[in-house]
């Protein structure tokens, strides 16, 4: 994460929103106090070019938490999506909170709140990773996902390999025999996965968890942004790219695949629902086989050089014909609405995925409690009419 971070940025920025005025004086020095936890006082170390990065101590300071002008709802948000211009180098800072004060006209808070964004390197955790931290300087005390080193070294990449091979071969015979799912199917480029062109826009959608279709929110989701990019993108086969969980043990601060589902647009809600639900069931079933765990210890045993020398050939400005989504949908349960800032309830939380140069819409969909954020991260090149489709979506909803 931290190499690849040089060639498509990849900070996260979880917003948290409050009800009421927060008590900055006070809030600020309680949080800086909470930062304290051996997870946030770190930066990467990677001054030797043989070895891989390593956590180093740093200290938490004050200039960790930057105070913004509030003003509406909608202008907060554009000054969110402006942070993404400033990437954390996770070498001196691996994390950045940002307040804004008096912000009005913010969803289920009669009054004016306060929003407050951590900006969080993508190499110090995935999505849930990150929320537990969140929540940690929030007031929450459950443990964060704690990372279990690994047993073997490079010195045993030979017969890491060796597993790998022998587990993946029988993975093609259990496909073959229909025991587990094939692989991800692709999807033809469209529109949305042209190089992002600003200007970039940000909108949320807030509901309650009991008006949302579906067997699930996140499946619920899925089926609505369905409707609402195939509105936008006219006919054709469409996908999305959904960050899974891996199963087992977490072995690192990201503890993540990309499955890829179809959106089955074409579909009455229902069906289409049924039908993604048994695709992201397949793609769950697929990463729980032997074979995914086996490579994943082979590939953690890569040489430090020779991987550092890989990513380095990577080009970020290559394009395909064919990917593994025309958008992206990342759902993150972030847990019960127990969290406060300054003697203020939180009333919502949201994400933003980052775009990058193959993806021009992404969607992030986080709860706390009972409410549920949904929200839109779009490039015009891929959405002229940002507001146009955010309506789409929330008609799609219901």
């Amino acid at each position: 994460m931290y190499w690849m971070s040089a060639k498509i940025p990849s900070d996260q920025f979880l917003l948290y929103a409050f009800d009421g005025a927060a008590d900055l004086a006070s809030a600020v020095p309680e949080l800086l106090a909470r930062a304290g936890c051996a997870e946030l006082s770190v930066r990467v170390d990677d001054t030797d070019r043989w070895s891989y990065p390593r956590w180093a101590h740093r200290e938490v300071d004050d200039a960790a938490v930057v105070m913004h002008d509030g003003g509406g709802w909608a202008q907060c948000l554009d000054a969110v999506g402006a942070l993404a211009g400033d990437q954390l180098d996770p070498r001196n800072r691996t994390w950045r909170l940002h307040v804004f004060a008096g912000v009005t006209e913010m969803p289920g808070a009669p009054r004016s709140g306060t929003v407050v964004v951590l900006q969080i390197s993508h190499v110090l955790g995935d999505g849930i990773r990150s929320s537990a931290l969140a929540a940690r300087l929030f007031g929450r005390d459950d443990p964060v996902p704690a990372v279990a080193p690994r047993r073997w070294g490079v010195p045993a990449l030979p017969l890491l390999a060796l597993r790998a091979s022998a587990a993946h071969r029988q993975l093609v015979r259990d496909t073959e025999a229909g025991v587990v799912a094939g692989p991800s199917s692709s999807w033809p480029a469209r529109r949305t996965n042209a190089r992002p062109a600003e200007p970039i826009g940000l909108r949320t959608i807030v509901c309650q968890r009991a008006q949302l279709p579906g067997p699930t929110v996140t499946v619920g989701v899925l089926a609505a942004v369905a409707e609402a990019l195939a509105g936008e993108l006219g006919e054709g086969e469409l996908g999305a790219e959904v960050p899974m969980a891996k199963p087992g043990v977490r072995h690192a601060n990201n503890h993540f695949g990309n499955v890829s589902v179809g959106l089955h647009a074409q579909l009455p809600f229902a069906q289409r629902a049924v039908r993604i639900a048994a695709d992201l069931a397949e793609r769950r079933q697929r990463s729980e086989h032997p074979a995914m765990a086996a490579a994943d210890a082979a590939f953690a045993a890569t040489p430090a050089p020779l991987l550092r020398w890989g990513i380095a050939q990577f080009d970020a400005d290559a394009r395909s014909s064919t990917v593994a989504g025309n958008t992206v949908v990342s759902s993150v349960n972030r847990g019960a609405a127990d969290l406060r800032f300054g003697g203020c309830p939180v009333v919502l939380t949201a994400g933003y995925p980052a775009l990058s140069p193959m993806m021009g819409l992404t969607h992030g969909v986080h709860g706390i409690g009972d409410t549920v954020a949904i929200s839109v991260h779009a490039a015009a090149s891929a959405v002229p009419d940002l507001d146009g489709y955010v309506q789409r979506l929330a008609a799609a909803l219901g």
